[in-house]
């Protein structure tokens, strides 16, 4: 088959024929048909200091995919061959306290797909069958493959209902945008977007953010009265972090009323220092960190919202065969796009 590999120890990634998976117990053969580029890839791909560390090439990566299963192992009894699926791409132990106690998502001896294993950069893949996610055929492979990540914004969005509350989202990447569109399904009365990207603004804007700030043009004053006037002086009930920034991290804190709740979700670079008496603690407001997506209760409220009218295709801006992969990256580096689509 033709795979997207890291060959060797430096940037970039290698378009090459590989073995076709076979399958071993428990374990199914997916043909994949959609694979999006996610911040992940990006930092394997451009073989930074987080990559060097984790990854051991040779690796075929990638995890955000969807496909049909051709093929089952022995034991296998919850697909079968022609169920179209996607993945979740956090293979969980099922013996630490955390899986054994309903919190896989933060089990201490997870393994990642196209990280650990072999991942969906691939015409085929090889996944158990525990993680295979039947998805209705009405969901075309464009929506289908990122049914993880958005996992992840419904987890940061609803860890607590936004209905008829005010809502900002600091960070407008790919998840940021499914945030915005699923704060607007789930009944937010104001939805404020910012980020430094006017492209990214725009495409939030279509998903359904109210107001919109540019935090390059806008001075942090600036972007704190505008605001404290959106909601009456009073603050945001819930803001999301999802860009990592220190600078947003802090706009976040101060955004949010006195009873308030925060999301983090966007990863910094390095350490972040917080003023906690005044920030949080004297405001009295709850903060929820998010790795990845509960397993599998966000995925049975992603497919509930995608029947309640869930539309995040705007935030789908650019496809490409995988062979055009470079265009993709490249893409993702400049910040000029939402989510970037492979078809293998």
């Amino acid at each position: 088959m033709r795979a997207l590999v890291k060959a060797t120890p430096q940037p970039g990634l290698t378009l090459t024929q590989w073995p076709d998976p076979t399958p071993g117990p428990g374990e199914a053969i997916v043909r994949v048909k959609a694979t999006s580029i996610c911040g992940t890839d990006a930092h394997i791909y451009n073989w930074d200091e987080w990559a060097r560390n984790r990854i051991h090439p040779p690796r075929i990566i990638g995890h955000e995919m969807c496909g049909e299963v051709v093929e089952v192992g022995p034991n296998v009894t919850l697909v079968s061959v022609g169920d179209y699926v996607a993945a979740e791409s956090h293979i969980t132990c099922g013996r630490c306290f955390q899986c054994r106690t309903g919190q896989a998502h933060v089990c201490r001896d997870y393994r990642i797909l196209g990280v650990d294993r072999d991942g969906s950069y691939a015409e085929y893949v090889a996944l158990p069958e525990r993680v295979l996610w039947k998805t209705s055929p009405e969901i075309p492979p464009e929506l289908a493959c990122i049914q993880e990540p958005l996992g992840n914004a419904v987890d940061a969005a609803l860890a607590e209902d936004l209905t008829g509350r005010t809502l900002l989202i600091t960070g407008c990447g790919p998840t940021g945008l499914f945030a915005t569109a699923v704060a607007k399904v789930a009944g937010a009365a104001v939805i404020i977007a910012s980020d430094v990207s006017d492209y990214r603004l725009g495409l939030a804007k279509q998903l359904g953010a109210h107001h919109t700030i540019n935090v390059k043009t806008d001075s942090p004053e600036q972007v704190a009265a505008t605001i404290l006037e959106m909601t009456g002086g009073e603050g945001v009930d819930t803001a999301l972090e999802m860009s990592g920034d220190p600078t947003a991290l802090h706009q976040t804190f101060r955004s949010v009323k006195n009873g308030g709740r925060v999301t983090l979700f966007g990863i910094p670079t390095g350490q972040v220092c917080f003023d906690l008496p005044n920030e949080i603690i004297f405001k009295g407001i709850r903060v929820y960190g998010v790795t990845g997506r509960r397993l599998f209760g966000t995925w049975y409220r992603l497919a509930g919202l995608f029947k309640a009218g869930l539309n995040v295709r705007p935030a789908v801006t650019h496809t490409f065969p995988m062979t055009e992969f470079a265009r993709g990256f490249e893409l993702i580096k400049s910040g000029q796009c939402g989510k970037v689509i492979l078809y293998p």
